[in-house]
């Protein structure tokens, strides 16, 4: 299989929008939606959208494995944005009625400062040697995530430098309907970008983690293929997201031959997003932690440390997700007070229906 493309663009959506003047449901205080029409887009016509590979778009924050300081890194997306003067004179422009004219930015006066390790997206387009902006008038980009900073300590804690990996979720490769949690070399994810989600991420619309054991992980864009999507009509794609279990995720990119990424959004149809019960999170997940092979001891706080103590374990069978629960209950409450925990009862009964969470609660025993 042919290795799927990386995002360093703003992606585009696969059909011509349009704007209605109401409340946006995606972003809060936003006085507009941006809604999808029925006509397929000129730029996923030129992509040949019809031969790409549709994916599910996952919901966290996007990532770049490359080199810096001579190994394989994580970077955190970091886009330049203008300065306040720049920023009010672009949204004039922007909003004045002479639209035939084009926008002028100089990118030595008009942007924000950014650290010097910071580099621009591969993708961005050059001018004079300089990026340009895109139409937000952001130049997307990206930096190192250093161990030590603490802006970026939920980034931090899917790497170790020390040994080069990173924590990633996946399909197993000989299973795919099995969700992985593995550590993955860097050096095999270099020049790909992944999706950091979690706890912290995006209002965790995955349900993560807790404030008090907060968990993340990280998914290569286009790791999870969707097999049987509908045919690229607007109503066809709605009906598939709103009747179908495959269809409870954020939206689809469609990773085209040339590189091209183009996307839908649920909410580019009028649906909501987050939902209750998304569909990562009804799928099966292992464990594959053996952290034997390395010479060093692990952090003993460290999420690589805590995962190696349920390696091997395989969460998403009824039987095993109702022997947890038992052992988890008589771990937390003696027999005789447990009918004063029914809310928490209620919490854990979700457990039996998310295997995720099954991973997150098994690892709080030995965090």
């Amino acid at each position: 299989m042919r290795r799927l493309g990386s995002v360093q663009r703003k992606m585009p959506c696969v059909f011509v929008t349009e704007v209605k003047e109401e409340p946006s449901t995606k972003r809060e205080h936003q006085p507009f939606k941006v809604l999808a029409t029925e006509t397929v887009s000129h730029k996923a016509l030129d992509a040949d959208i019809y031969s790409a590979i549709p994916t599910e778009k996952v919901d966290g924050t996007c990532c770049y494995v490359t080199t810096y300081k001579g190994q394989p890194y994580l970077w955190a997306r970091l886009d330049r944005k203008p300065n306040k003067q720049a920023d009010k004179r672009f949204k004039n422009f922007l909003h004045s009625k002479d639209n035939s004219k084009e926008f002028f930015w100089n990118i030595e006066e008009d942007f924000k400062p950014v650290p010097e390790c910071w580099i621009p997206a591969k993708e961005i387009e050059q001018l004079n040697g300089n990026p340009v902006p895109d139409e937000n008038g952001h130049i997307p980009g990206w930096v190192p995530v250093e161990k030590n900073n603490k802006q970026y300590c939920w980034h931090s804690s899917v790497v170790n430098y020390e040994f080069e990996i990173a924590l990633v979720l996946k399909h197993h490769p000989d299973d795919p309907g099995l969700l992985e949690i593995s550590a993955v070399p860097l050096a095999d994810l270099l020049e790909q970008t992944l999706e950091l989600i979690g706890t912290n991420i995006n209002g965790n619309p995955y349900g993560l983690g807790s404030k008090k054991h907060p968990l993340h992980l990280l998914i290569p864009h286009g790791a999870f293929q969707i097999r049987n999507l509908p045919t690229l009509k607007h109503n066809d794609l709605l009906s598939w997201f709103e009747g179908c279990r495959e269809g409870k995720i954020e939206g689809i990119v469609w990773h085209c031959s040339d590189g091209c990424l183009i996307k839908v959004h649920r909410h580019h149809l009028g649906l909501c997003w987050p939902i209750p019960d998304p569909y990562m999170n009804s799928k099966p997940v292992v464990i594959n932690m053996n952290l034997n092979k390395y010479d060093c001891a692990f952090d003993a706080k460290c999420l690589f440390n805590h995962f190696s103590k349920i390696d091997n374990q395989k969460f998403g069978n009824y039987d095993l997700k109702r022997r947890y629960l038992r052992r988890k209950l008589k771990t937390l409450f003696p027999k005789h007070k447990l009918r004063k925990y029914k809310v928490y009862l209620l919490q854990l009964k979700n457990i039996l229906f998310n295997p995720l969470l099954c991973v997150f609660f098994s690892s709080c025993l030995i965090f």
